[in-house]
């Protein structure tokens, strides 16, 4: 069951319906369907449809293209979670044969393997898949079209590599393994490889008239790792939950933050326009807001999920035409409509709930040099390092449990940061990857790299 759409406002509600409706018709899509989430929720669906009487709701399957990858890379990760394979591995030590063996586990989620975009012979998302029956028929004789690592480029033959290694490691079939790993444990009842009743019918419309034809729908055979899958808004708005949150059953909220975060060097122009690819999920800015999800398509059919974990609100949009509607631009926008109107109320502050004396003695003012930054203690266990000037480089520590902490974004990730005390047990300073932070600007009495000048500070005279 769904929240009721009375959880959002009749004006935000109103909002939403507009804009679906908009691209509805200004994309001349036969019927088009969307959801939003918030809170891990799904708070409100609609549709638009072109036959009176017969619209679509939130259980009607609509073919999702490659937002399959995302599904795919969850199962990928699971293996790494569990040591059974790690990223950097390269391809061959544990599918070996495949003659594109020298990428890495990374590269094919990240899309740097330099794999070609497509599979060799004819237009494979409007033919059979049994005329690609082995890997090397979706490989071809030369599928390599840039050295791998070296650059983003998307590749359907690399995510049909990563289903095929699912399958070797785990000794099934890639649907076998996605359903009882991922689906059943989500809930996602009405998401499956093949289209299950009631489904909409992909149809391509006519560019220059207000005519259309139905597009054939073909099992992709190897390649439905890339992008064979059919489900709901109701099912891809669970699925947009788990990836803001987490589900320890399928996927932790660390390796989700893994597979959020770029993966990929980007092209000149995608710096430009805010796009990065990461695991297995595509990150957009818009309207100030960082998006984070997938788009999908094949003949016939359009999608788009896209989640901001900063307002906890996600977006499904999905419509079975060809081309029309630009299905990440309308589900930006519903995400934008809700966060606007209906800003996310944070959570109550809450002290931490012991105060170790230990960590109070670190809090307050730092310098690294002439740099002030300020160390934070939250009640979450983390620890923050911010410059007060409120630009430069900063970073949120998790404890070791040895009296360290971990960086866990920018210049820092990573970064080992620990007090160092005197014999007396008094703190010296502070070291993060080498860095000397003192509670003095060049403090004379701490270990600053490189000592102090023993005339210490002085004015424009003494020159």
């Amino acid at each position: 069951m769904t929240t009721p759409q009375e959880a959002l406002l009749p004006a935000t509600r109103r909002a939403l319906l507009h804009r679906i409706a908009v691209a509805q018709a200004e994309g001349r899509a036969p019927s088009l369907v969307a959801a939003v989430v918030r809170d891990g929720r799904a708070v409100w669906h609609g549709s638009r449809t072109s036959m009176d009487g017969h619209a679509p709701d939130e259980n009607v399957q609509y073919r999702i293209g490659s937002i399959t990858k995302t599904f795919t890379a969850v199962l990928v990760m699971r293996l790494r979670d569990e040591g059974l394979l790690d990223l950097g591995d390269p391809l061959e030590k544990h599918l070996p044969g495949t003659g594109a063996g020298e990428c890495t586990i990374a590269e094919l989620l990240a899309h740097t393997s330099g794999l070609a975009a497509e599979s060799p012979g004819p237009w494979w998302e409007r033919t059979p898949g049994s005329l690609r029956p082995e890997l090397s028929d979706v490989l071809g004789e030369q599928p390599f079209v840039h050295p791998s690592g070296r650059r983003f480029h998307y590749s359907n033959p690399g995510y049909t590599l990563l289903g095929a290694l699912v399958e070797k490691v785990r000794g099934a079939s890639w649907e076998d393994v996605l359903r009882c790993e991922v689906l059943e444990p989500l809930g996602l009842s009405r998401t499956s490889t093949r289209p299950q009743a009631p489904h909409a019918g992909g149809w391509a419309v006519h560019p220059w008239a207000d005519v259309m034809m139905p597009e054939p729908i073909e099992d992709l055979g190897r390649m439905a790792p890339a992008g064979q899958l059919w489900s709901t808004t109701d099912d891809l708005a669970r699925f947009a939950a788990f990836l803001i949150k987490g589900d320890d059953r399928v996927l932790s909220a660390d390796s989700l933050r893994e597979m959020r975060t770029p993966a990929a060097p980007p092209e000149a122009a995608d710096v430009a326009s805010g796009y990065a690819y990461c695991l297995g999920l595509e990150i957009r800015h818009q309207d100030g807001r960082t998006l984070v999800g997938h788009t999908g398509s094949l003949p016939g059919f359009l999608a788009c999920l896209m989640v901001s974990v900063e307002d906890d609100l996600a977006a499904v949009v999905m419509a079975n035409c060809t081309s029309g509607p630009l299905a990440f631009s309308v589900a930006a926008d519903l995400v934008r409509i809700v966060a606007d109107a209906e800003p996310r109320i944070p959570e109550p502050w809450r002290p931490m709930p012991e105060a170790d004396a230990g960590l109070l003695e670190l809090a307050g003012q730092w310098y690294w040099g002439t740099y002030a930054f300020a160390l934070r203690l939250t009640a979450d266990g983390l620890v923050s390092l911010e410059p007060l000037s409120g630009k430069g480089r900063r970073s949120r520590f998790r404890p070791n449990g040895d009296g360290t902490w971990t960086g866990l974004e920018g210049y820092y990730a990573g970064e080992l940061l620990k007090a160092v005390r005197r014999p007396d047990g008094a703190v010296d300073h502070l070291d993060l990857g080498s860095f000397v932070f003192t509670r003095q600007p060049y403090d004379e009495g701490a270990a600053v790299p490189g000592g102090v000048d023993p005339d210490g500070w002085r004015g424009s005279g003494s020159f």
